[in-house]
C-alpha cells in the first residue's frame, strides 16, 4: 500500500464560510514507522444509517491487522444536491444528519461540507480536495519522531460502488487510475454480493483495492429506511438514535419520491460528468 506520486496542481472552489474540519485529526502519531491514513467516504447518506458508520469500524480493524498504516482521521463526505438523484433529500438535512451521528455516536468521526454545499463534484476531485487540505496545506500529519508525513487518502466504499466501476462506460477510465490508482480504494462487502468479477475487472489496480469482509452480515441501506419510513414503519436501531429523532422532528421521507440507489445515483452522474468531459474536449 505505497504512496503514489503528488496529484496535478488543482485549484478548488470552497462553498461560502467553509472550513475543513480537522478537530478530530489525529496531531501526532502514535508509531512513526507507518504512514497516516485518512479515510473517506462519499455518499448520498440520505439517511445515514449504522452500516454506513460500521464500515469505518471494519476498515479500522482491517488496516491494524493487514497494513503498515495508522489511521489518523475520518471522514462522512455527503454528495452535493446536483448529484441528480431522484427524491434526494437537502444537503443542509443529510450534513445535519451526518454530524449527529458522526458527533454522537462516535470519537474520531468527522463530516466535510465541502462536497454537500456546491455543485456535483467527482470523486477524484473530492479526494484531491482531501489531499489538498490535509498533506499540502497542512503539511501532512506530525509523528512521535518529530517528523512530519504525508497522510495516505483512501476512499471507503461498500461494494456497489466497484460494481459500478467495473460497468464499461460509467466511469472514465481517466478517473478510475486516479482514484484507484493514486488513493486506492476499502471495499466493505454487501450481503449476497459476488465481489470476484468485479474486481477481476479492475485487475490493473488490483493492488490498490482492498475488499473486507463482513464478519456480522448487515445488509440496511438508505433505500430499505426510506420504504420504512414511507410506510409508516418504525427504523429505531437500524439508525443512530439522534438520526432518527431528527427524522422524526422535521417529519423527513414521509414521502418520497422514487429512489434509485446510491449507486444508480452514482452512475448517472457520473456518465453526465463524462459527456461533459467529451463535449470539452471536442470542442478544443
Amino acid at each position: 500500500m505505497s504512496s503514489a506520486s503528488p496529484p496535478p496542481a488543482r485549484e478548488f472552489t470552497d462553498p461560502p464560510n467553509y472550513q475543513f474540519p480537522t478537530h478530530r485529526l489525529t496531531r501526532v502519531m502514535r508509531n512513526p514507522d507507518k504512514q497516516p491514513l485518512v479515510l473517506v467516504a462519499c455518499g448520498s447518506f440520505s439517511p445515514l444509517t449504522y452500516l454506513h458508520l460500521r464500515m469505518f469500524e471494519m476498515a479500522k480493524d482491517y488496516v491494524r491487522q493487514n497494513t503498515d498504516l495508522e489511521i489518523v482521521g475520518g471522514y462522512l463526505s455527503p454528495v452535493s444536491d446536483q448529484y441528480k438523484k431522484p427524491g434526494l433529500l437537502s444537503a443542509q438535512h443529510r450534513t445535519n444528519m451526518c454530524n449527529l451521528a458522526a458527533e454522537q455516536t462516535s470519537q474520531w468521526l468527522m463530516v466535510d461540507p465541502w462536497e454537500a454545499f456546491q455543485s456535483y463534484q467527482r470523486t477524484a476531485v473530492v479526494l484531491d480536495h482531501f489531499e489538498y487540505e490535509i498533506n499540502t496545506k497542512r503539511g501532512g500529519i506530525e509523528a512521535s519522531d518529530g517528523t512530519r508525513k504525508p497522510a495516505r487518502i483512501m476512499l471507503l466504499a461498500g461494494s456497489d460502488l466497484i460494481a459500478t466501476m467495473s460497468e464499461p462506460g460509467v466511469w472514465s477510465e481517466l478517473d478510475l487510475d486516479h482514484i484507484l490508482g493514486r488513493y486506492g480504494v476499502l471495499i466493505i462487502e454487501r450481503a449476497g454480493a459476488d465481489m470476484d468479477q468485479a474486481i477481476d475487472s479492475l485487475s490493473r489496480w488490483r493492488h490498490n483495492i482492498h475488499l473486507i469482509h463482513q464478519l456480522v452480515q448487515n445488509d440496511v441501506s438508505s433505500t430499505k429506511v426510506r420504504l420504512f419510513l414511507r410506510r409508516g414503519l418504525s427504523v429505531r436501531y437500524l439508525l443512530p438514535a439522534p438520526v432518527v429523532d431528527y427524522i422524526e422532528e422535521h417529519g423527513l421521507y414521509m414521502d418520497d419520491g422514487p429512489n434509485s440507489s446510491a449507486a444508480s445515483g452514482a452512475i448517472a452522474a457520473e456518465k453526465e460528468k463524462g459527456k461533459e468531459r467529451e463535449a470539452s474536449s471536442s470542442a478544443s
